[in-house]
């Protein structure tokens, strides 16, 4: 019976109930509160710079003599990886927690930019900016939406708006900032305040308390501890059955021999008669469970390759919605040419000889404070009923095509200006993005669908600038470039806008053939 006993106390022990995580509802307020000021703080902080890169990329043209093209891949890289990343970014917070990724990744933010003040080459600063910086860029934007949507429900949308506003206002204050920081101390004294001051990120981080329940006990530790070695058979997995038992027969002898003294070496003859008996029924537990465990990991993988086909299967009925195919071209050719204007319009203000002495502030500036409003315009206009929120963003296309065409003709820091300021307030569109998807594809699909297109706008980010860039290198102007950037950002916004006609609807509505998961945008409706 003791035996029996000891086979017992071997078998894994449930966890302690106080180890598992309790969750309460969003509390709407309270702390979440302070989560939205760390939150637009955070953005403010990493993203200031990089999105403010332009400032940088006319001294690193200096100091390092490359190609326009090859320098732009630092800001590039820098804005388009975060988004290219974004399963990483999602995966690692959802693993971690929100705390836990924003310190982590305010330690590469501030890393970045340091290393970036030693850079001996444009080739460092691909590694360096583009990819440390613009990866932790990522984590952190990824790390401050989920916290916030944790602590929000009802005021989710307002909190969303708030943080958001952070990044457009960094990148209005450092433009101004990096400029007088060159100015006093050179590019690598910039970068490395601009990296001590990324460094305040830690703080705001550690005030991300995630949303547990202030009940729950802590996790105990596991009372398995309390367990002898000698019950252990089965505690070294590279031990074979035999080893196992053996190791059992020894602890029990043991045992024995101490309770009993001079009858130990008579007990020791039945034990082993008794060990002996047990021997097949042990070996046939054993490679029961062993087979038990390889059918639960078959199971496992194939249950794993299910869903990888099921995630292909949904990603190919998304592109079957017409609309879907063409807000997928659409936002890929507006990143491709609507982001560099954000990038290299002080270079293109430096080509067309405007002096310095003209300068009533920087044009990233402009661009920076004039994005904030126009993602809260355009953000209240897309509640408005009457206001149809894909013709509203086919809209900001079809201007913001224009204005880059309007560009060349600019020779004056007034005409850059107002252009400067049109083009920030239609890179406010990125505010309803979201309400476009979901009216196009349905909530159930949001998620699917949105991350597929954060992907393709990452791309567009980090090709944009470099094929700008190789433009001016090409040609010695930027004329052909911004009518190529017109180009493709107009040609998105006419394939949506012939996507999103009637009569695509009605011969969406006599197909009855389109799997049942499929949604076609209703223009005739409001959104």
């Amino acid at each position: 019976m003791k035996l029996l006993r000891i086979t017992y106390l071997v078998l894994p022990l449930p966890l302690h109930p106080a180890a598992k995580m309790v969750f309460r509802k969003p509390p709407d307020g309270g702390w979440g509160w302070v989560i939205v000021v760390v939150s637009f703080f955070t953005q403010f902080l990493c993203y200031g710079s990089p999105l403010a890169v332009g400032v940088l990329y006319l001294e690193w043209l200096d100091a390092f003599g490359e190609g326009k093209g090859k320098t732009a891949w630092v800001g590039s890289l820098a804005n388009g990886i975060g988004l290219l990343a974004s399963p990483v970014c999602s995966i690692c917070v959802s693993s971690f927690g929100a705390r836990p990724v924003a310190i982590f990744s305010g330690f590469m933010v501030a890393g970045g930019l340091m290393m970036s003040s030693f850079a001996p080459n444009i080739y460092f600063l691909y590694v360096s900016y583009g990819i440390v910086v613009g990866l932790g860029c990522g984590l952190l934007y990824t790390a401050t939406v989920t916290i916030t949507c944790q602590y929000f429900d009802k005021h989710r949308g307002l909190a969303l708006g708030l943080i958001s506003t952070g990044s457009s206002v960094g990148l209005f204050i450092y433009a101004a900032l990096q400029r007088e920081l060159i100015e006093l101390y050179g590019l690598d004294g910039c970068l490395l305040i601009v990296g001590a001051l990324s460094l305040n990120i830690l703080a705001c981080g550690s005030l991300m308390r995630p949303l547990e329940s202030s009940s729950s006990p802590p996790p105990e530790k596991m009372f398995v501890d309390k367990v002898p070695d000698q019950y252990f058979v089965y505690h070294e997995k590279e031990k074979t059955i035999e080893e196992n038992i053996s190791i059992l027969e020894k602890g029990y002898i043991d045992e024995k021999c101490v309770n009993n003294g001079p009858d130990c070496k008579q007990d020791n003859i039945l034990n082993k008669n008794a060990l002996s008996s047990i021997n097949v029924n042990e070996k046939d537990t054993y490679k029961k469970k062993v087979v038990e465990q390889t059918n639960f990991c078959k199971q496992l993988a194939k249950r794993k390759w299910q869903l990888y086909l099921t995630y292909w299967k949904e990603t190919m009925v998304l592109f079957k919605n017409k609309v879907f195919s063409a807000l997928f071209v659409a936002i890929l050719l507006f990143d491709i040419g609507g982001f560099p204007p954000s990038l290299l319009m002080e270079d293109v203000a430096r080509s067309a000889n405007i002096s310095e002495d003209d300068y009533y502030m920087p044009l990233i500036s402009i661009i920076g404070i004039m994005t904030t409003v126009g993602k809260l315009i355009l953000g209240i206009l897309a509640d408005f009923k009457w206001v149809n929120t894909l013709y509203l963003y086919v809209t900001t296309l079809l201007m913001t095509g224009m204005a880059l065409f309007a560009i060349p003709f600019a020779k004056s820091y007034l005409t850059l200006a107002m252009l400067s300021g049109i083009l920030g307030f239609l890179t406010g569109n990125w505010s309803i993005f979201p309400y476009v998807t979901t009216k196009t594809v349905g909530i159930e699909k949001l998620t699917h669908a949105y991350g597929i297109l954060m992907f393709f706008a990452g791309l567009g980010n980090s090709l944009g600038p470099p094929i700008v860039g190789w433009f001016y290198d090409w040609t010695q102007e930027y004329d052909t470039a911004f009518y190529f950037s017109g180009s493709c950002v107009l040609l998105g916004g006419f394939l949506l806008l012939l996507a999103a006609l009637p009569c695509w609807n009605a011969c969406t509505n006599q197909s009855s053939k389109l799997p049942p998961n499929t949604y076609s945008y209703k223009v005739a409706s409001n959104a």
